[in-house]
């Protein structure tokens, strides 16, 4: 329900660490990746990423399940494929298991054109 979440919960973390994966980096100075996941709040719409000494606008925050991650969403991820984009985050957090309902927040962003 994008953009209907009006009271958003505190933050568990800091825009600095929305993306610090080096390849999601690079990725996002590309325009390859438009969005990032977390199962936390890190920053609010608004709010500015800094990357590179470039700078990237939070557009919008909204919940979603795991389950409702589709084909799109991984490519707004970066990736070529949803399954692709799975294979990433399993590897990435160590017994982890890609449980459909579990909840993560979706930080979208795009570049401060000046």
């Amino acid at each position: 329900m994008r953009g209907f979440i009006m009271n958003y919960p505190e933050k568990t973390c800091s825009v600095e660490r929305l993306v610090t994966v080096p390849a999601d980096v690079e990725k996002v100075l590309e325009g390859k990746k438009t969005a990032t996941r977390r199962n936390g709040v890190y920053a609010y719409p608004g709010e500015i990423m800094e990357l590179e000494g470039k700078e990237f606008k939070v557009d919008s925050l909204y919940q979603q399940t795991l389950g409702e991650v589709t084909e799109m969403h991984a490519r707004q991820e970066g990736f070529e494929s949803l399954d692709a984009y799975k294979q990433s985050i399993l590897d990435m957090h160590e017994g982890m298991k890609w449980i459909p309902t579990m909840k993560v927040w979706v930080h979208e962003f795009s570049p401060v054109t000046n």
